[in-house]
C-alpha cells in the first residue's frame, strides 16, 4: 500500500503550486473547494472499493495474506504513513480497501500503525530547534511524547486485539447498531450513493475493454491518488482558514488543564483536518518555554482523537453488504483512540511513561545531535522492518 501510494503520488511542488494559487481566493470560495474536494474524497474512497472488488474478486483474503501477521499489518500503516506523512490518507485508503473485501481484523493493526507513523512530523519540525540546546531539549521531548503515547497504546491494546478481538468486538457492536438493523441498514444514508455512483460508473465503464484485474488495479490508483491529492488540498484549504482562529483556541485552552487541552486538540485537528499539523503547532512553542511538556501532553491526545474524523468521512461514502465494515473500521480508529487516552491519562503510573520517555530521549539527543536522526530513521524505518523479520521468524 505504502509503494503504490507513493509511485502514484503527485510532485510536491506542483500540488504546493496549485494549492497557494486557491489559497488566494475569497473565504467563501475557499469553503465551495472544500465542499468540492470532500465529495471528491467520497468518489475516490468509492473507488478504491469497486476496484479492490474487481482486483481481487473471491481472493481478498488471499490478496492480504502478507498482512495476516499483525505486526506486518502494523508496520504496513507505521511506513505507509511516515512516508505520506498523513495518517488521515492512510486511513481513508485502508476504509475504502475495506470496504472492497479486507478483513476488519487485518485492517486493525494498519490503524494502529498510522498513529505511530503520523508522529514524524512534528518530530522533524523539533529538529528546526536543533542549535538551541535548551529549546531543541523542550521542542524534541514536545514531539515525541506523541511517538511514546502511541506506541504505549499499541503495547497494550495490540495484544488485547489479538486474545480477545476487543476493538474489532466493540467496532462491530457499534456499526451494527448505527446500520445494521433492517430500518435503519445503509438505506438511510443512500443519498450519498447517487451522487458517488456516476464518477465510479463512468470509469469503471472506461475501463471495461482492459482485464478484470487491471482494470481493478488502475481503479484503486486513481482513488489512491485523489485521496493523496484531496486531504493535501483540503488540509491546505482549511489551514488558510482557520489556522488563525486554531492558535487562539491553542493559546486560551491548552494552559487552563488536561480536559480542556484534550478538547482543544480535538477541536483543533477537526479544524485544519491534520493532527500533524495541530501537533506540529505546539512543538516551537514547547521550544520557546510558552507551553511546558506536562501542557502540550493532553493537546496531542486531542489529536488523536479529531484526526478520526476524516475516515469516518469516508466510510459515509460506501454503500451495500461492506458497507457496515468500511463503518466498522473507522470507528474502531475512533474508539482506540479514546481508549488510549482514557486507559493511560486516567493511570497516574502509565500516564506518567510518555512523559518520562521523551524526556530521557530529549536529554541523549542534546548531548549527541545523531541520536534525534537515528531516532526517527529507527524508530519509523528500521525496527518496523527488523519487527517484520522477526515476526515472520518465530511464525514460521
Amino acid at each position: 500500500m505504502s509503494k503504490e501510494t507513493v509511485l502514484t503520488a503527485p510532485a510536491p511542488d506542483l500540488v504546493d503550486s496549485r494549492v497557494a494559487e486557491l489559497a488566494q481566493g475569497p473565504t467563501w470560495l475557499k469553503w465551495i473547494q472544500i465542499a468540492g474536494l470532500v465529495y471528491l474524497l467520497l468518489v475516490a474512497v468509492s473507488l478504491i472499493g469497486g476496484g479492490f472488488k474487481l482486483a481481487a474478486g473471491d481472493h481478498a483474503r488471499e490478496l492480504f495474506a502478507f498482512a495476516s501477521n499483525p505486526v506486518a499489518g502494523l508496520v504496513v500503516g507505521t511506513v505507509a504513513t511516515a512516508l505520506i506523512q498523513s495518517s488521515s490518507t492512510v486511513t481513508s485508503i485502508i476504509v475504502g480497501l475495506v470496504a472492497g473485501g479486507l478483513p476488519v481484523g487485518i485492517a486493525i493493526p494498519m490503524v494502529m500503525g498510522a498513529n505511530i507513523g503520523t508522529t514524524i512530523t512534528n518530530t522533524i519540525v523539533s529538529l528546526g530547534h536543533v542549535r538551541r540546546g535548551e529549546e531543541f531539549r523542550r521542542a524534541f521531548s514536545a514531539a515525541t511524547i506523541h511517538d511514546f503515547f502511541n506506541i504505549l497504546c499499541v503495547l497494550i491494546f495490540l495484544p488485547l486485539e489479538i486474545m480477545f478481538g476487543l476493538l474489532e468486538r466493540l467496532g462491530g457492536w457499534a456499526s451494527s447498531y448505527l446500520v445494521g438493523a433492517e430500518s435503519l441498514s445503509m438505506k438511510g444514508l443512500n443519498f450519498i450513493k447517487p451522487i458517488v455512483k456516476p464518477p465510479v460508473e463512468f470509469i469503471k465503464t472506461a475501463l471495461a475493454g482492459l482485464p478484470v484485474e487491471l482494470s481493478g488495479g488502475i481503479m484503486i490508483a486513481l482513488g489512491v491518488l485523489a485521496i493523496f491529492v484531496v486531504i493535501t488540498f483540503i488540509g491546505k484549504l482549511l489551514k488558510s482558514i482557520m489556522v488563525g482562529r486554531a492558535k487562539q483556541i491553542l493559546h486560551s485552552a491548552v494552559g487552563h488543564g488536561p480536559l480542556s487541552g484534550i478538547a482543544s486538540g480535538t477541536v483543533v485537528t477537526v479544524l485544519v483536518q491534520s493532527s500533524s499539523t495541530t501537533t506540529s503547532l505546539v512543538v516551537p512553542l514547547a521550544g520557546s518555554g510558552v507551553f511546558s511538556l506536562r501542557q502540550v501532553y493532553p493537546f496531542t491526545l486531542g489529536a488523536n482523537i479529531g484526526t478520526c474524523i476524516t475516515a469516518l468521512l469516508a466510510a459515509t461514502a460506501i454503500t451495500g453488504p461492506n458497507a457496515v465494515f468500511a463503518l466498522q473500521i473507522a470507528l474502531v480508529h475512533l474508539f482506540y483512540n479514546v481508549l488510549g487516552v482514557v486507559v493511560i491519562y486516567s493511570v497516574p503510573f502509565l500516564r506518567e511513561l510518555p512523559i518520562k520517555g521523551a524526556e530521557k530521549l530529549a536529554d541523549v539527543a542534546v548531548g549527541n545531535k545523531l541520536v534525534a536522526l537515528a531516532y526517527i530513521g529507527g524508530i519509523f524505518f528500521l525496527v518496523p522492518f527488523l519487527l517484520i523479520g522477526l515476526s515472520n521468524w518465530m511464525l514460521g
